[in-house]
């Protein structure tokens, strides 16, 4: 039984305003500010303006590169991600592409690694605002399909599997890393198991990619930011969200 209950409907809910754009079926959100500034100018995307472009920003591709899509960002958090995407959907998104980064809780997951989060355990407080009764905590399976026959094509390493969000950063700790790798977690993130759930409650499509971007698996903080790989298969993944979502 998977019915929404009486009155969910919350006091404040999203809408399109009048001034704000109609935007693509298929879009993406980027929550790293330069991946994003990357993919606009590989997209040739335009800047479009909107009621709430004082949180994060909008563009969309025209008509003339083939098929439209919108990209969006930068969002830090579960909180943050789920203003948007309601936005986005109230503006016509069906499809949510996700890009970010990670924190690799498997000794072979190193930085510069792309993992496919199929699920999520969620640690942040913003699902649990929206009521998803006897549904899993999943992303997309057609989507994760179209994700991993185009990384495939590329010759990028992936993996697919579940990852772990939380709002907070300073409180991952021994205790909590080695029970989500005792699991089978993948990794630690910020906004996906939100995403997920909002995706659900709303019926649309959602799916992403995300790259290790630091390495917490043996109780010691490792930092990649600075390491190539990172920024290489940053834009590597991001183009093949480019191309499945213009597809």
């Amino acid at each position: 039984m998977n019915e929404k209950p009486k009155n969910s409907k919350g006091i404040i809910y999203p809408v399109k305003g009048k001034r704000d754009p109609r935007i693509c079926p298929d879009a993406l959100m980027v929550m790293i500010p330069s991946e994003l500034k990357y993919l606009v100018s590989k997209a040739n995307a335009q800047k479009i303006p909107f009621r709430d472009m004082s949180l994060y920003n909008l563009y969309q591709t025209s008509e003339e590169t083939g098929s439209r899509i919108t990209l969006s960002g930068p969002f830090l958090g579960a909180p943050h991600a789920t203003i948007a995407m309601e936005k986005l959907i109230v503006l016509g998104a069906k499809r949510i592409w996700v890009l970010g980064w990670c924190g690799s809780l498997q000794h072979d997951l190193r930085t510069g690694h792309v993992v496919i989060p199929t699920s999520a355990v969620s640690e942040e407080g913003t699902s649990a605002h929206y009521p998803i009764p006897d549904r899993a905590l999943e992303s997309n399976a057609k989507l994760n399909s179209m994700l991993e026959q185009a990384l495939k094509k590329q010759g990028t390493p992936f993996s697919m599997g579940p990852v772990w969000t939380t709002d907070a950063v300073y409180r991952e700790t021994p205790d909590k890393v080695r029970a989500y790798q005792d699991q089978g977690i993948l990794a630690v993130e910020m906004e996906i198991s939100a995403l997920m759930t909002v995706a659900i409650y709303r019926s649309v499509s959602m799916a992403g990619l995300l790259v290790v971007s630091d390495e917490l698996f043996d109780l010691k903080w490792r930092p990649g930011f600075s390491d190539p790989l990172l920024k290489k298969n940053s834009r590597a993944a991001g183009q093949v969200l480019l191309r499945v979502a213009s597809s």
